[in-house]
């Protein structure tokens, strides 16, 4: 198949799968509450506040599918959804700081390792990065456990509406670098903006392209 053409299927197929219906299926605290689907999913991970609500719901095209807070950590268990009975959704709990009791944070870190370490139908980790502020020590911390896993993992930096062009090329460039030293990572990180929509059709498409239909891989 011609290139081109193939990118241009997976931008369609993605821009198709992302207007079906998107419903929200439970919400677990703990990963031995949670069923095995017969369905791949992909999992949506970030420091608290890094903006992935507004990522999904940009995704989504729906105002109100995950919860946008300006307190951080206020996704506190991984929240599931069925995106037009191809793939599911897997909202985690933000990582890092949170205005919440020490006992909870640790909870939900445990939560998130587990779910990482022993989910077989995850098909793939998307890890928001504030473009702002590049890649922490929290982040490096699950990029490595990734690569121990060998769960692939997809970089997405998000609000790059607050940059500048040159610091955005800057930033892009320092995490491509980044990148390479982590095996499981996938070499480019897609580069965001929920409120303008950059690069939300890209990102439709990598993830529309590990849904359970076989005439796109």
């Amino acid at each position: 198949m011609n290139k081109s053409k193939h990118i241009q299927d997976k931008i369609l197929y993605g821009k198709w799968l992302f207007t079906q219906e998107c419903t929200f299926l439970r919400g677990v605290k703990s990963v031995e509450n949670l069923e095995n689907p017969n369905l791949p999913e992909i999992a949506f991970a970030g420091r608290s506040n890094c903006g992935k609500s507004s990522l999904l719901n940009a995704l989504t095209g729906r105002k109100s599918l995950a919860r946008i807070s300006k307190t951080p950590g206020r996704t506190q268990q991984l929240n599931f959804f069925d995106l037009g009975g191809k793939i599911w959704l897997v909202d985690m709990p933000g990582y890092g700081y949170a205005k919440a009791a020490k006992k909870d944070i640790a909870e939900w870190n445990k939560t998130i390792h587990e779910y990482l370490r022993g989910r077989p139908t995850l098909r793939r980790l998307c890890v928001l990065i504030d473009s702002r502020h590049g890649i922490k020590s929290n982040d490096l911390e699950i990029m490595t456990m990734l690569d121990s896993t060998a769960v692939n993992y997809q970089v997405v930096l998000t609000k790059i509406d607050k940059l500048s062009s040159n610091a955005l090329i800057k930033i892009v460039e320092i995490t491509k670098d980044s990148l390479k030293t982590h095996p499981a990572a996938l070499p480019n990180p897609i580069a965001t903006s929920s409120q303008k929509g950059l690069g939300i059709q890209e990102l439709r498409a990598e993830i529309a392209a590990l849904a359970n239909d076989g005439h796109i891989s």
